[in-house]
């Protein structure tokens, strides 16, 4: 099991066309995540920072590896949440670190929202403000399997 503390870290990350649509909903959740610590990639970040006025770590862009800073930030417990706008209809240079960051999530365990309306599912579970135990499988061992 893994702790979640009340306050979460949460990673925000949109797609080129589905930046817009996060800061919107970012907007209308303003008072909710500013209980919160926020993480973004790169543009995203900024634009979060520049027009929510709440502090936003960030990472680089996603295609220079912003994606895969954030899964190991996944990976380490350092991310409790990932909210995620993708663009089911554009295809993405780096697509495969979409995948392996989504990979991340599922492994970890962590709730993901990929669109606006599970985004506003889980915004308003009362899980969000509170302590949660999340289940985790145990991988050391696989990670102590001998090789042959």
């Amino acid at each position: 099991m893994i702790n979640s503390e009340a306050k979460k870290k949460i990673a925000l990350v949109a797609h080129d066309h589905k930046k817009e649509d996060l800061v919107d909903w970012s907007l209308a959740n303003k008072e909710k995540l500013q209980d919160h610590e926020l993480f973004a990639t790169g543009t995203t970040g900024k634009l979060l920072e520049k027009r929510l006025g709440l502090p936003v770590t960030k990472f680089l862009s996603g295609p220079l590896g912003g994606d895969q800073q954030i899964g190991a930030f996944i990976a380490t417990g350092e991310i409790d949440m990932l909210i995620f706008f993708w663009d089911p209809l554009e295809p993405q240079p780096h697509d495969p670190d979409v995948k392996a960051l989504l990979r991340l999530a599922a492994v970890w365990n962590i709730p993901v929202a990929c669109n606006e309306a599970t985004a506003d599912f889980i915004f308003t579970s009362p899980l969000l403000n509170n302590q949660y135990e999340r289940k985790v499988d145990n991988f050391f061992s696989h990670i102590n399997r001998k090789v042959k």
